[in-house]
């Protein structure tokens, strides 16, 4: 486990792999079993990296050869949240060489994808160490991959926004149209909602700001506002309830992301670390000698 994410417990984790498993695998490794007899060749592998990056996702790597055999060992030479550099061995595998060649492309998807979040979340995150702002996510995920895609998000530095419809409430502006207004969202919604959940506003406007403080938001987000005024939004929540939280959204890019953060915001959110990283390069390197058992 990583110090910064957690994934979720095999009994979450496992039918999601044991589906992605079945997408490939499908009638038959047509390959794999034409050539090996099942459990009869033992060999060994090796993970390298080829780019650098923050490695993310050798944990679930590894359950993914487990659940095609028990018997397979995989070794994660660095731990989650470690960055990696080209022609860095990662990891070590032994076990049935059937089982290392069937798990060996969704392992490796899974792995190289999660290390690109990973690596793009960190880059996003070091522009604000310094400062007090937190780096938030979104639900900006892929359908069937949000708890692994939330977990590298972590791994990379950042704080998870929630998980679902059902963690929070979150007013954003069609809900706003369709209450008829802020004050009547607010009010409506928080007849409805058990404790503790908390209410999110999404505002736009200084007016609509005022209006989420009179209804009592307990987080107020300042989304696609110019610079100068989430400065003004800032202060004026901060004048009037200092427990209100204050999240930043839309537009975040890394040339942006420390201009906003000086406003005085708690949060930055943004997508982009997992809508727009690139897979980090990794491949399997079986090698030519047999293992004895």
């Amino acid at each position: 486990m990583s110090k910064f994410g957690v994934l979720p417990p095999r009994v979450v984790l496992d039918p999601l792999l044991r589906g992605w498993l079945v997408e490939d695998i499908g009638r038959g490794d047509r390959t794999t079993q034409s050539l090996l007899c099942q459990n009869a060749n033992i060999g060994e592998a090796q993970w390298v990296a080829k780019a650098s990056g923050i490695i993310a996702g050798l944990p679930v790597a590894a359950r993914v050869f487990e659940l095609l055999n028990e018997k397979v060992n995989f070794l994660a030479l660095v731990p989650d949240g470690a960055k990696c550099e080209p022609g860095q061995v990662i990891a070590e595998i032994d076990g049935s060489l059937d089982a290392l060649l069937m798990g060996e492309r969704v392992a490796l998807n899974l792995a190289m994808g999660l290390s690109g979040i990973a690596t793009l979340t960190h880059i996003y995150v070091e522009q604000i160490a310094d400062l007090p702002t937190q780096f938030v996510d979104t639900r900006k995920t892929t359908p069937g991959l949000r708890l692994l895609e939330k977990y590298a998000s972590a791994v990379g530095g950042a704080v998870n926004h929630r998980m679902g419809l059902d963690d929070a409430v979150m007013i954003k502006d069609n809900h706003i149209v369709a209450a008829g207004g802020i004050g009547e969202a607010i009010t409506r919604i928080r007849s409805q909602i058990p404790y503790p959940l908390t209410i999110e506003v999404e505002t736009e406007t200084l007016e609509q700001v005022t209006d989420a403080l009179e209804h009592q938001a307990d987080i107020i987000m300042l989304d696609n506002m110019p610079v100068e005024m989430m400065g003004q939004a800032v202060q004026l929540i901060r004048q009037q309830n200092t427990r209100v939280k204050i999240e930043a959204s839309g537009n975040v890019t890394l040339e942006t992301i420390r201009t906003i953060a000086e406003t005085g915001v708690d949060y930055i959110s943004s997508s982009a670390p997992i809508t727009q990283s690139r897979w980090l390069d990794l491949s399997m390197k079986i090698s030519g000698k047999s293992i004895d058992r």
